[in-house]
């Protein structure tokens, strides 16, 4: 199979590219595997005219907008491997699917490392958050955990307070520096330092932290900084250069990575990590390939 474009990775940025790219008339495989780092959130907030839609309806939805377009092509399969060839890209699906694409967008987005805490994937998503920009403001006025081992929790813990006033730290058995503590304390923000037994509560409302001690912590919610990767090796092993962040570089005028034709969007650049974001930066990442076509077609300088 030979494309214009290979897309990979099938969440708001990939499907924002494809759409642009399908209204181009380019030839566009937009390969999916469905493992969007936001498939477990109930609501996705932040985004304007779908604040409050499920992730998988917004997806869903998006893709039945796409398939009204001729020259897009949808295959939920993940792309296995990428190279160099000829002056394009040969690429390999897991299901067999393969070709030669001219141009590739990596859209493969980001895996949240969770806390390594039992009950934990119960309530990922509903009650248990990566980030506040997209489910803080739903609980204002109630009491919130930061989890974070060392002084990552106690930092999230106080940019916390903006959005709620009752928040505490859980380090979860692990050493808080002297001035990481005097932080807390400025802000009103208590510490536990107990190792965590579990979390507990009911269809994924989290109601309290049960820790070794015996001792409970009540709440209604809980956001962590544990760190995230990167969810596709192909950046890596196409070669990208990546930032200090581990997000891939791009040119600021071409759009491209490091490797003429390969483009990136959406979280796996680690710039914004927003639904609204990762839509634009498709939108924009499409513009760019397209306007690469049109220059070697001599359609424009």
């Amino acid at each position: 199979m030979d494309v214009d474009v290979l897309v990979v990775g099938g969440g708001p940025a990939g499907l924002s590219a494809a759409l642009i790219l399908g209204r181009c008339r380019r030839n566009v495989l937009l390969c999916d595997d469905q493992q969007q780092r936001n498939r477990a959130s109930q609501e996705i907030h932040g985004l304007l005219g779908s604040n409050g839609r499920s992730p998988e309806q917004f997806l869903r939805d998006a893709r039945e907008e796409l398939a009204g377009n001729g020259t897009v092509l949808i295959r939920r399969s993940r792309v296995t491997k990428v190279d160099p060839s000829g002056g394009g890209f040969a690429f390999v699906c897991a299901d067999g699917t393969g070709g030669i694409a001219a141009k590739v967008l990596l859209a493969t987005g980001l895996v949240d490392e969770l806390p390594q805490l039992v009950g934990v994937e119960a309530f990922y998503g509903i009650s248990v958050h990566h980030c506040l920009y997209c489910d803080g403001y739903e609980y204002a006025g109630k009491r919130l955990a930061a989890y974070g081992k060392g002084d990552k929790g106690a930092d999230l813990a106080v940019m916390m307070k903006h959005w709620v006033k009752d928040v505490v730290c859980c380090s979860d058995g692990t050493e808080v520096s002297g001035e990481a503590i005097n932080r807390l304390r400025q802000h009103g923000i208590g510490l536990r330092r107990e190792r965590i037994r579990s979390l507990e509560g009911a269809k994924g409302a989290l109601a309290r932290i049960n820790f070794e001690s015996g001792s409970h912590l009540a709440c209604s919610g809980m956001f962590f900084s544990t760190g995230c990767r990167q969810a596709s090796h192909l950046s890596e092993h196409l070669g990208c250069k990546r930032d200090v962040k581990g997000g891939v570089i791009t040119d600021p005028v071409t759009e491209e990575t490091s490797v003429p034709g390969v483009y990136v969007a959406g979280d796996v650049s680690r710039d914004v990590l927003l639904v609204a974001v990762a839509l634009g930066e498709g939108a924009k990442a499409a513009v760019a390939i397209n306007k690469a076509f049109l220059r070697r077609e001599g359609l424009c300088e």
